[in-house]
């Protein structure tokens, strides 16, 4: 994921494709939000200190594809769809419980491509929304987390 001027890299992690992410109490069926939550962990693992007043932004084109073709399935077929899917199905329920277990204070947002998560990053960052941003992109069962900051070193 490249970041472009005025933004500075503190810290990033990748979680490779066929890699299972650990399972997350409250998340069903698809290894979508795990997946968001381990590159996340490992990505503030990595970083200097902890900044409550961290920004989550993920950047995903489809969103959790699993879970909706199983839920569609389901209603498709008349099956009862559990409570939980409802839930998961905003890409940012996995950005509250990120949010939650880290002790981040700042905005959460979703947006579908990369351009669109580093504009969003820099205006956060640009505004003083957030001392930091924690950048994370998923597609392919493949993410990349990277925790930026504002200027230069």
């Amino acid at each position: 994921m490249m970041t472009g001027s005025g933004l500075r890299t503190l810290a990033t992690a990748e979680w490779p494709a066929g890699s299972e992410p650990p399972r997350i109490a409250g998340f069903v069926h698809s290894d979508f939000n795990p997946l968001v939550a381990a590159v996340a962990a490992r990505c503030l693992e990595a970083a200097p200190e902890p900044e409550p007043d961290t920004a989550l932004v993920l950047v995903t084109d489809l969103g959790d594809v699993d879970s909706a073709v199983h839920v569609a399935k389901a209603v498709d077929g008349g099956s009862r769809v559990g409570p939980l899917f409802f839930f998961q199905s905003v890409p940012n329920a996995v950005l509250g419980h990120i949010a939650a277990k880290w002790g981040l204070s700042g905005p959460v947002s979703c947006l579908c491509d990369a351009a669109a998560g580093l504009d969003a990053a820099r205006g956060l960052l640009g505004d003083g929304d957030a001392a930091r941003v924690l950048l994370i992109d998923v597609s392919g069962g493949r993410a990349t987390a990277v925790l930026l900051a504002g200027g230069t070193p």
